[in-house]
């Protein structure tokens, strides 16, 4: 229940607004067309309260992430959030009634508010369109600088409401709705400003690049001064690269290094383009800088009987499983899919956790020459009965979705699959 509770709580508030404003309405003053300017208010309000809490998970905090499952599935509430927050923008329009004579501060800030958020918001669902495309450069750097300023639009469109020609006179649910202005300019502000100064963003050492694979680059970082906090098994960062120009954007990525290790280890696959530039560029020597580390994918919370599925890159945090481990306390079968022999990640260390660990059963396919693996012989491997099991998944969102459905036809409840949602990286 606790994984919902972020989610509830934010229906909760804007319901609570609604409610606030139903309940404390503003004093009729008789003006023409009181009942549209109720209704606008009323949405520009919960406007401001969806736009406060995408705002406040684009800060991420950390304390945060059990209250909605992780980081990942807290983006999923931010991608729900401003969405909802968009398509009331419009509404909010229309309800409200416009006069073309008479304006002043609030109606100029209106439409700045509306046409900054409403240009990231179509940037963000239609990159493609040439227009568009022209205003990031088509590059995802160049859309992240333009998101950055969707928090001065946020405070234009709250300021916009204070400032136009006779506003309502609504004092109690306008304080109301002054809390969640507060809570999103400050999680802006955190975010653009003062993080730097909360040790959010720390410095480190590109000590070692390898190549494992011709696709591979696994990436060795050493704290310059302070280190992460001790971060989990399975857990990821963000990290980039500032004395490389093309590799300065941050970018999510799994830890395959064990927790107690005294460096970070990602092992990243060239497979866009940042990940390309960081297989062609990266070099011994750069500089590094690193936040988090972020994500609830812990087996250890994890019932007795486990099945981890890693496919390709997905193995980075069974690595990091692998490496943490002293003494297994759970009985794991463990499959790893990849295309081709040439593409398997760190074959000998998998192969000698499995002599080490007697609980641990390992699973290699290599789908080109033998198929690819389904549940269905995963469940025979574990004797026909799955609903006792917990399982872990990581790899392409098409073979985690297809491997979702089939576990939980075969009798596995929704709450023992884990696995991560990719598509906010």
């Amino acid at each position: 229940m606790k994984r919902y509770a972020g989610n509830l709580f934010i229906v909760l508030c804007v319901l609570l607004t609604v409610a606030v404003w139903l309940v404390f309405p503003p004093v009729n003053d008789g003006r023409e067309h009181f009942a549209r300017a109720y209704a606008g208010e009323v949405i520009g309000s919960v406007n401001i309260v969806l736009l406060a809490f995408s705002l406040l998970i684009s800060a991420r905090p950390k304390w945060a992430e059990p209250f909605f499952g992780g980081l990942d599935r807290m983006y999923v509430t931010h991608r729900h959030t401003s969405t909802a927050a968009l398509l009331l923008i419009f509404v909010h329009v229309l309800t409200v009634p416009i006069s073309l004579t008479g304006w002043a501060l609030g109606n100029y800030l209106a439409v700045f508010a509306f046409t900054g958020i409403v240009a990231i918001a179509l940037v963000s669902l239609s990159p493609r369109i040439p227009f568009l495309n022209r205003i990031t450069g088509g590059t995802y750097e160049g859309w992240k600088r333009l998101k950055r300023f969707v928090g001065i639009f946020f405070i234009a469109g709250f300021l916009h409401s204070l400032t136009v020609p006779r506003p309502l006179n609504a004092f109690i649910a306008i304080n109301w709705v002054q809390i969640f202005f507060i809570i999103g300019a400050v999680s802006y502000l955190y975010t653009e400003v003062f993080g730097r100064f909360f040790k959010k963003y720390l410095p480190y050492t590109v000590e070692a690049v390898k190549h494992p694979t011709p696709s591979t680059t696994e990436v060795t970082l050493r704290p310059k001064r302070d280190s992460i906090p001790q971060p989990r098994a399975g857990q990821f960062i963000f990290v980039r690269f500032p004395s490389s120009r093309i590799l300065d954007e941050s970018h999510p990525f799994t830890l395959s290094s064990a927790p107690h290790e005294d460096v970070l280890r990602v092992t990243v696959k060239a497979s866009g383009d940042f990940t390309r530039a960081l297989f062609a560029h990266l070099q011994p020597g750069m500089e590094a800088v690193v936040e988090g580390a972020y994500g609830l994918f812990d087996y250890k919370s994890g019932g007795q009987k486990q099945i981890w599925v890693a496919g390709g890159i997905g193995l980075t945090p069974f690595l990091s499983f692998l490496r943490d481990i002293n003494v297994l306390e759970k009985d794991v079968e463990f499959y790893y899919v990849v295309r081709h022999r040439e593409e398997a990640l760190f074959l000998d260390e998998i192969e000698a956790a499995a002599k080490k660990h007697a609980r641990l059963k390992v699973h290699v396919r290599f789908s080109a020459a033998n198929g690819s693996l389904t549940v269905d012989e995963i469940l025979k491997n574990a004797g026909g009965d799955l609903r006792e099991h917990h399982v872990y998944m990581c790899g392409p969102l098409a073979m985690v979705q297809a491997f979702e459905r089939g576990f939980r036809e075969a009798g596995v409840a929704a709450r023992n699959i884990h696995f991560e949602e990719f598509n906010f990286r």
